[in-house]
């Protein structure tokens, strides 16, 4: 096993490569083969190729010249304001190499400028639209600001279906000559929820401990908590025996270091295999939202699970 890193080994490299945003992948062809791209704003969950994109596009414009004509920032490292008025205009302001007439600024996670940031990069984006074209790329669109939206092409990333995750691990598996056990494919997509670049690592993960994956160490890599063991809790509550589903939960939580809102997620997956009325299933939903919440607030995650569980324990009484 090498020390390289298998996101980047297995980075697409051309537009052909790119699996999962097909729709995208084709009009942002469309606009980089005419050699000309308005401002580009890509937005959507991590892992499903934003950043990618935007360097094949660069590299289809530039060719051998890329590097020379291409800048690339994250904007969670530099949030503030002289961000744009240092480096981004310094940057801006000069001419392009070769016969594309403008050079291209990526900036990534750009729902991380500040407001501030934001305003000052519209007006740089205004005044230097004939030398330079700007690639932003966020997790949520919402967080840039109208003015900075208005004046790029917007294409919003979704998560990569099973489909598009299994031809990944296809090449990989036969590039590294890794042999997949049957139902590998969907542990692997349960565990990166459609984020290639996880699943990618969680495959390097495995590999690195024995290059004949299968599901059981997959899941020794994931370390979720397995729903057959939140169904056991979910069983006990339902039942009324409260101190046995309060010690279940302990056991699973401590015993494979899952956190709290990971516990709340594969419990709120559960809710609908129970069988239980639809009625039940959507005010148990509800409430494990509500517990959720109070979790990412900063509440004691244990404090919340057994109150939770104290609303199942009701549920299954029919109150």
């Amino acid at each position: 096993m090498t020390s390289e890193i298998w996101t980047e080994t297995f980075r697409p490299s051309t537009f052909k490569e790119m699996v999962g945003q097909e729709d995208i992948v084709n009009r942002v062809e469309a606009l980089a083969n005419s050699l000309n791209i308005p401002h580009l704003l890509f937005a959507g969950p991590a892992g499903t190729g934003k950043s990618t994109l935007a360097l094949i596009v660069v590299k289809e414009l530039f060719k051998n010249t890329w590097k020379d004509n291409y800048l690339e920032l994250n904007a969670s490292d530099e949030r503030g304001i002289n961000i744009v008025r240092e480096k981004v205009k310094d940057f801006a302001r000069t001419k392009s190499l070769g016969d594309v007439p403008f050079k291209v600024i990526f900036l990534d996670e750009a729902d991380a400028l500040t407001p501030e940031a934001q305003q000052a990069l519209r007006r740089t984006m205004e005044n230097y639209s004939t030398t330079c074209r700007f690639i932003l790329s966020c997790n949520y669109s919402s967080k840039i600001i109208d003015p900075i939206q208005s004046r790029c092409a917007i294409f919003r990333f979704k998560l990569l279906e099973n489909k598009a995750i299994g031809k990944v691990i296809d090449r990989i598996a036969k590039t590294k000559d890794l042999s997949i056990s049957p139902g590998t494919y969907e542990i692997l997509y349960e565990g990166c929820e459609g984020d290639c670049r996880r699943c990618i690592n969680l495959l390097q993960a495995t590999a690195a401990i024995s290059p004949a994956i299968t599901p059981e160490l997959i899941s020794t890599i994931i370390s979720n908590a397995k729903p057959k063991d939140i169904k056991v809790v979910l069983e006990y509550a339902l039942s009324g025996d409260f101190k046995n589903s309060r010690e279940k939960l302990l056991d699973v939580m401590l015993k494979e270091s899952i956190s709290g809102q990971d516990t709340i997620k594969a419990i709120q997956k559960e809710i609908w295999n129970l069988p239980i009325e639809p009625e039940v299933k959507v005010k148990l939903t509800e409430k494990t939202g509500e517990v959720e919440f109070r979790i990412v607030e900063g509440s004691d995650p244990f404090i919340q699970l057994e109150a939770l569980l104290a609303s199942f324990v009701l549920a299954g009484m029919g109150k």
